[in-house]
């Protein structure tokens, strides 16, 4: 699980947090959000064990990333370079997609929620997820 700053839309600056299968490259949940804490990360992390169950979480040693596993009751750890490396790759190509995207299809709107791009990294993540499948 990581964090980046992305630039969504139009001088709109949020974080993007992910989850990644290790072993198979699969995106589990990605979302946005203007902040980073504590409640966001406990928020992100419980709708993953919802779907997914409980396992050890590894991020990147965001501080709020601790609390959020001890208030979840869940094994937390900060992950390996491999595991960073991974990651970060990931993010990257997510980060690239969603400027290529706010390129094309700038938003206007003022006040912006970001469903927009909510939805598009929702597509995104099913498309990215189906090309691993069958890299398999």
């Amino acid at each position: 699980m990581t964090r980046h700053c992305l630039k969504l839309v139009r001088n709109i600056c949020g974080y993007g947090l992910q989850s990644i299968e290790p072993e198979n490259r699969q995106i589990l949940a990605v979302t946005v959000s203007r902040e980073r804490n504590m409640l966001i990360a406990e928020r992100f992390i419980s709708r993953i064990v919802k779907i997914h169950g409980k396992h050890t979480v590894s991020t990147d040693g965001g501080t709020w990333y601790p609390m959020a596993c001890k208030f979840l009751k869940l094994k937390h750890h900060i992950h390996s370079s491999y595991e960073k490396s991974l990651i970060e790759r990931t993010m990257q190509y997510i980060k690239d997609r969603t400027e290529i995207f706010d390129d094309y299809f700038p938003c206007k709107k003022i006040g912006c929620k970001l469903k927009h791009v909510l939805n598009w990294l929702n597509l995104f993540v099913n498309r990215h997820n189906e090309d691993m499948i069958c890299l398999s």
